[in-house]
């Protein structure tokens, strides 16, 4: 099993290395794979250097599997020579997630959708993903409606020069800014680009996947996306009305018994996921479970991930490991 990481020196590439070696993921030859200012760095996996390898170079190689943490460029120039010298590509840019050709998988909900024709797969938005996650089983008792979510997005979902930003303004040092403002004591009601409908490009992936993943279009969602300081961890408030009423107790032993999601939802002893929980760990985190006193059939939660995890890099490997399980590379 030959495995490239392209875009292994990034944020979310060194996860992938990380999360690779923690599941022991059944790898017999790593290819790290970087642009052409990296190359012939030296990287390390299992106590084992690594050279890193451009572009080209790792498309000769014919892995069997490129895992992508690139950017949308790159994912699609790419992606497509990967695929036609037989590797099967699992890209987390958001380059395909809504091509009509191409599958968005999150592998606990439609993972069995996946067969060994599709040789470029999409990993969701980080935001989308958690939400999912918690969505799912509740749409499939009580069916969707309408969604409305607000996100907290840490600085680390935009990616280095953020991080290092917000460590700079908690310094008090001047440096290079990723955002248009100070994000240390601020909140930005700005992820990613506008789009000419006053949304955000965050926004509407966050009311598109949704709908491509548990394929159906029959409930919308509206969100708000916002950056906040905090280094790691995606946060997420989420209003959902059902066609069908629930109960709360009902609600929580659904989500309890979902696979990768765990309930914290205790206000008796101030019980609830917060980013710094959330931490370094690969399950979704709801909690503040209550009804909706101002509308039927409607309920509040707070949803948490680690965004480079199974916002990112755990949710690719797991998609990588699906394959493999059931034969289709």
């Amino acid at each position: 099993m030959k495995v490239a990481v392209v875009g292994a020196t990034g944020m979310v590439g060194e996860v992938m290395l990380k999360v690779l070696a923690e599941r022991n993921f059944p790898l017999t030859e790593l290819i790290p794979v970087a642009s052409e200012r990296s190359v012939g760095k030296t990287i390390s996996y299992k106590g084992q250097d690594y050279k890193v390898v451009g572009l080209a170079d790792a498309v000769a190689m014919k892995p069997d599997v490129a895992l992508f943490s690139a950017g949308g460029d790159t994912s699609l120039e790419w992606a497509p020579k990967f695929a036609e010298a037989g590797t099967t590509v699992v890209d987390n840019s958001s380059a395909w997630r809504m091509d009509p050709t191409k599958k968005l998988v999150v592998p606990e909900i439609n993972a069995n959708e996946l067969t060994k024709d599709d040789k470029i797969i999409a990993n969701p938005n980080c935001s989308t993903i958690q939400l999912v996650m918690a969505l799912a089983p509740l749409h499939k008792k009580y069916k969707m409606k309408r969604v409305v979510v607000s996100t907290y997005q840490s600085v680390s979902g935009t990616g280095v020069k953020a991080v290092k930003q917000l460590e700079n303004e908690i310094a008090g040092i001047e440096g290079e800014m990723a955002y248009p403002y100070p994000i240390g004591r601020n909140a930005l009601p700005h992820c990613d680009v506008f789009l000419d409908n006053g949304y955000t490009k965050e926004e509407m992936k966050l009311a598109k996947e949704p709908q491509k993943i548990l394929n159906d279009t029959s409930f919308s969602v509206s969100a708000t996306a916002v950056r906040i300081p905090t280094a790691g961890g995606h946060s997420e408030s989420v209003n959902v009305e059902f066609e069908n009423d629930f109960d709360l107790a009902d609600v929580r032993k659904l989500l309890s018994e979902t696979p990768g999601v765990v309930v914290q939802d205790n206000t008796d002893t101030n019980t609830y996921p917060m980013p710094i929980y959330a931490h370094d760990k690969d399950d979704v985190f709801v909690g503040r479970i209550r009804r909706d006193e101002t509308q039927q059939n409607t309920i509040n939660m707070w949803i948490v991930a680690d965004n480079l995890r199974k916002g990112a890099a755990t949710n690719t490997i797991q998609i990588a490991e699906y394959l493999i399980k059931e034969n289709l590379i």
